[in-house]
């Protein structure tokens, strides 16, 4: 599909549902894609990317970085605890902040580093055992546990079950955030993004699309 087309596509879900241009920021999601094609997308102009794991990150980017200006990394995966301090270091924003002792980890590293990524709290819309997240019924409290330890949120993040609407889980998303007062709404993937637009998103994680099927898993 390419890189293009996509943006078009966000641009006119964005005109359809009355947002305005620009309200919802591309996330290219280069896990696991050769360097080749990482590049490529890099040399279009584009420069907002998403990765799942750390050490991947740490191998690929700061090599990229002093090739290309003005990159910025959000980190999309789980988050372990000891890799914290790493992901501070290399990412713009944190997109699966999801329990107390990593909230607890990133607050302390915050003090001592004097800055933090921009935090975005994993909500677990489907209620799925496998997957990260905090419980719906819980995000109220634990968005006021990391507010406490004044980590800068700068909103939620979910990924809906593979067999159910997804706009359902895009709206219940959008509802938490509003009642607490958060703006950011990163949801919607290669599949389901247009609808996640017309819910509000302003992060779209779009990879397989703009990259082609990835090489691992």
């Amino acid at each position: 599909m390419g890189l293009q087309e996509i943006k078009d596509r966000i641009r006119a879900e964005e005109e359809r549902t009355g947002r305005p241009a620009g309200a919802t920021e591309l996330i290219a999601v280069s896990k696991v894609q050769p360097l080749e094609r990482v590049v490529a997308v890099l040399e279009e102009g584009h420069r907002v990317f998403g990765e799942n794991r750390v050490q991947e990150a740490v191998g690929k980017w700061p090599g990229l970085r002093d090739r290309f200006d003005g990159v910025q990394l959000h980190m999309i995966g789980p988050l372990q605890t000891n890799k914290a301090r790493q992901a501070m270091e290399l990412f713009d924003a944190i997109h699966s902040l999801d329990r107390p002792k990593l909230a607890s980890t990133l607050a302390r590293l915050s003090q001592e580093r004097g800055r933090c990524p921009d935090l975005f709290v994993q909500v677990n819309t489907g209620e799925e055992s496998q997957k990260a997240g905090v419980l719906p019924d819980q995000a109220d409290g634990f968005i006021a546990e990391c507010r406490a330890l004044d980590l800068p949120l700068r909103g939620l993040m979910c990924i809906p079950p593979a067999q159910e609407e997804p706009a359902l889980h895009f709206a219940l998303l959008a509802k938490i955030a509003a009642r607490n007062g958060l703006d950011g709404l990163s949801m919607g993937m290669s599949g389901d993004f247009e609808r996640a637009i017309a819910q509000g998103a302003t992060h779209v994680r779009v990879g397989s699309a703009i990259f082609g099927d990835r090489d691992a898993g």
